[in-house]
C-alpha cells in the first residue's frame, strides 16, 4: 500500500530536521509571548489506542487571537481533512464530507471524535517556546534549556530552532509525548515542526 510507504517518508523527512550545533548553544530566550499569531508547518502524531499502533501524519497551518484559535489540518497530498475552530465558549472541528460537530471546550471535542484529547490550548504556548511546568512555574524556552514536563503531563523537546543563534531564537521542531494519560490512549508522541516562513 502507499500509505505505510508515504508515511515512512515523511517521517523520517521529519526525522532529517535534526541539528546538531558545532557551537555552544545560546542562553538566548525565545521572543515574548505573542496573543496573534500565525504560523505552518508539519505534524506527526503516533499513538496506540486498544493496542494498534495508528499514526496521522501531514501539513497543518495555525492562526491565534487573544481568543480564538483555528487551526487547519491538510493531508500529506494538500487536502485539508479537517479545520478546527476554538472560541471562549466552543469548539468546532469540521470534517471533509461530514457535519460540524462542536462541544463546550476542544478536550471534550477530540475525546469524542479522536477519541484521545489533542493538546491545543497547550499548543498555544509551546509553538513560542512557553509552558507551564509541572511545579506550575513558567518555562521560557532556550537553545540551552529546552525540555520540561508540563503541569498537564507532556514532556517537551525543543529539537531544534530556526537559527539558535539568533538573539532571539524561534522553535523549528518540537517533540511532544504524553506521560500520564488517564485515558484510552495507551501512549502519544507528537512531532511538530515549523516553517521557517512562518515566523
Amino acid at each position: 500500500m502507499k500509505r505505510p510507504l508515504l508515511t515512512a517518508l515523511i517521517i523520517a523527512a521529519l526525522a532529517g530536521c535534526v541539528t546538531t550545533p558545532s557551537v555552544p548553544r545560546s542562553t538566548a530566550a525565545v521572543a515574548p509571548y505573542r496573543d496573534n499569531v500565525e504560523l505552518a508547518g508539519r505534524i506527526a502524531i503516533n499513538y496506540s489506542r486498544d493496542g494498534k499502533k495508528e499514526s496521522l501524519n501531514g501539513k497543518f497551518t495555525w492562526q491565534q487571537s487573544k481568543a480564538n484559535t483555528d487551526v487547519s489540518l491538510i493531508s500529506p497530498t494538500g487536502q485539508t481533512v479537517a479545520v478546527i475552530n476554538v472560541t471562549p465558549t466552543s469548539a468546532t472541528l469540521k470534517e471533509s464530507g461530514k457535519p460540524p460537530r462542536s462541544a463546550p471546550d476542544l478536550d471534550a471535542l477530540t475525546r469524542q471524535t479522536l477519541g484521545w484529547t489533542l493538546p491545543v490550548s497547550g499548543l498555544r504556548d509551546w509553538l513560542q517556546g512557553y509552558a507551564v511546568a509541572s511545579d506550575g512555574q513558567r518555562f521560557v524556552a532556550t537553545p540551552a534549556n529546552d525540555s520540561v514536563i508540563t503541569r498537564d503531563g507532556w514532556k517537551l523537546e525543543y529539537v531544534s530552532w530556526q537559527d539558535e543563534n539568533a538573539a532571539v531564537p524561534a522553535p523549528k521542531r518540537i517533540d511532544a509525548t504524553r506521560i500520564a494519560l488517564g485515558q484510552a490512549v495507551d501512549d502519544m508522541a507528537i512531532r511538530i515542526v515549523i516553517d521557517p516562513a512562518a515566523q
